[in-house]
């Protein structure tokens, strides 16, 4: 019975692995900025066009489409609308933008910890390494990344220039990468969790799989 089970643990990955290699499923991505202001109409909000933008140059996957929410720092809103993003609209990823300092009002970590399935701790703690690169006040960023069903959650910091460092790391002048930053690693953790195959521009983020993870370019 035993070995029976580990047999089947020790198949799991390579079986979800090819049910997301042999789908040529649409992608879908939900955006979410948290900020009282910006949702009060006080300013602009600047998260979710950055995202937006980011993701027109670095993903080169035939299908994807983003499903976009601006809420207020309010923790039963931000549960309710993750939840919504995953389990109503179907959403492979969802980023957040704001609410992750030690302000009283910052509870996006929180709100996201409560929806979750499984806690993925190394994409915060390589956030903060990133940003410490440019800024000692990056210690106090608590960004958290969860899975829930089929999806992964990231927070992300609510400032585009760091949104974009965060997720494409370090490079030198020439554009070798110096220190990887997140995103690298998302696609493969798409794959693990049965979405779809996720394709990258290479010039901006190499995604990182291993070899028996790969498919042919489309």
């Amino acid at each position: 019975m035993i070995r029976d089970a580990a047999s089947r643990l020790s198949f799991a990955p390579s079986r979800y692995i090819l049910v997301a290699m042999s789908t040529d499923e649409q992608l879908f991505i939900g955006l979410v900025s948290i900020s009282d202001r910006a949702s009060q109409g006080v300013y602009k909000d600047e998260g979710i066009p950055a995202l937006e933008e980011w993701f027109k140059r670095v993903l080169t996957s035939p299908s994807w489409r983003t499903i976009k929410r601006l809420i207020p720092d309010e923790q039963p809103l931000i549960e309710t609308t993750l939840k919504e993003l995953v389990d109503d609209e179907g959403c492979h990823l969802v980023f957040t933008t704001g609410g992750t300092g030690p302000a009283a009002r910052d509870v996006t970590p929180e709100a996201t910890m409560a929806v979750a399935d499984k806690e993925m701790p190394g994409f915060g703690e390589q956030m903060r390494q990133v940003s410490l690169k440019f800024v000692p006040t990056a210690i106090l960023s608590r960004q958290v990344a969860v899975i829930r069903k089929q999806a992964l959650i990231i927070n992300l910091p609510g400032q585009p220039k760091a949104i974009k460092e965060t997720l494409e790391g370090l490079k030198d002048e020439n554009g070798k990468t110096l220190m990887s930053g997140i995103f690298a690693a998302v696609p493969y953790c798409v794959d693990l969790i049965g979405g779809p195959y996720i394709e990258t521009n290479e010039d901006v983020v190499k995604a990182f799989r291993p070899k028996s993870a790969l498919r042919p370019k489309s």
